[in-house]
């Protein structure tokens, strides 16, 4: 069994990349997406199923201020199941489950409250963390599908 010392340094860095998980949600969802830049290293990767990678800081900040710009979109990722594994005092990887919530409206504005028939997508994220300045953040994000909305009903 881990020292106690061990233990709680464990314990605080599980929660410093949770943290980070819940924070990546709010600012997407917050129209504040360029922020997620921030959350990674200087070298990190955003990457989704068979899209292009966005690489770097500045190519994470790129991908996200496009995504900003898109003001009629409502969104809301739900993160869930967040396991977290500590592999060194500077190394770590983890999953979190994602639902996705969004309708894009014909008005070019969001909508408050906007409709929505079912999650538009549903998938797991794979993590992995590094410790840098003492300061944890995202060296990976790979996101995997699992389920997406039909495009029409049947």
């Amino acid at each position: 069994m881990p020292e106690t010392s061990d233990m709680f340094e464990i314990m605080v860095a599980e929660r410093s990349c949770e943290r980070l998980v819940y924070r990546y949600a709010w600012l997407v969802d917050s129209g504040e997406a360029v922020g997620i830049a921030d959350l990674f290293t200087l070298d990190g990767v955003w990457a989704a199923g068979d899209g292009e990678p966005m690489r770097n800081r500045e190519g994470i900040r790129a991908g996200f201020a496009a995504r900003q710009a898109i003001v009629r979109r409502q969104s809301r990722h739900v993160m869930t199941n967040v396991l977290i594994d500590v592999h060194s005092a500077d190394e770590a990887s983890g999953r979190a489950y994602l639902v996705n919530y969004r309708h894009d409206s014909d008005s070019g504005v969001a909508e408050r409250p906007a409709p929505s028939d079912a999650p538009k997508y549903v998938g797991e994220y794979h993590l992995t963390f590094r410790r840098v300045d003492g300061e944890w953040l995202f060296a990976t994000l790979d996101l995997d599908l699992a389920f997406i909305r039909r495009r029409s009903p049947r």
